[in-house]
């Protein structure tokens, strides 16, 4: 176990793509045990039982936890892939079909229903601005405008 409960996001606005790139890194063992207690089954992310059906789980759990509403309309996070680093995940996602905006409502419940004490940080990079966002049990959302 770990002191701090923590997990760092990075939100980057690719104008020419039309689309978000998003960035997570996350404790691996944590990850696992919001996983468990969410789903009622045991994951293996980022060991060598680590399955397909882990992955799966993986990929319903990002999409649940981590959402976006770009003016207003819901957009879906893909997750692409994910690498270790030491104890923690890195995930890599986009949102597609992401033209201009004004506004961005971001909702991030990662780990955050399983542990009161997880802090999630976001950094949105866009049109040359730079915000951050804490996200925690008690605050879930938050609207970026641009």
């Amino acid at each position: 176990m770990h002191k701090f409960y923590m997990a760092i996001f990075q939100v980057n606005y690719a104008p020419e793509k039309k689309m978000l790139q998003v960035t997570s890194r996350i404790f691996i063992d944590d990850l696992n045990q919001a996983l468990e207690k969410k789903y009622g089954k045991k994951t293996n992310i980022g060991h060598e039982k680590e399955d397909v059906e882990d992955i799966a789980i993986l990929k319903k759990y990002f999409a649940e936890n981590l959402v976006f509403k770009v003016n207003g309309q819901t957009k879906t996070v893909l997750f692409l892939s994910k690498e270790q680093e030491g104890d923690l995940l890195i995930c890599y996602g986009r949102v597609a079909d992401v033209a201009k905006f004004n506004s961005v409502e971001i909702t991030n419940t990662v780990l955050t229903h399983w542990n009161s004490d997880q802090q999630n940080i976001l950094h949105f990079n866009a049109f040359g601005d730079k915000k951050t966002v804490l996200f925690t049990s008690s605050k879930k959302t938050e609207v970026l405008k641009f």
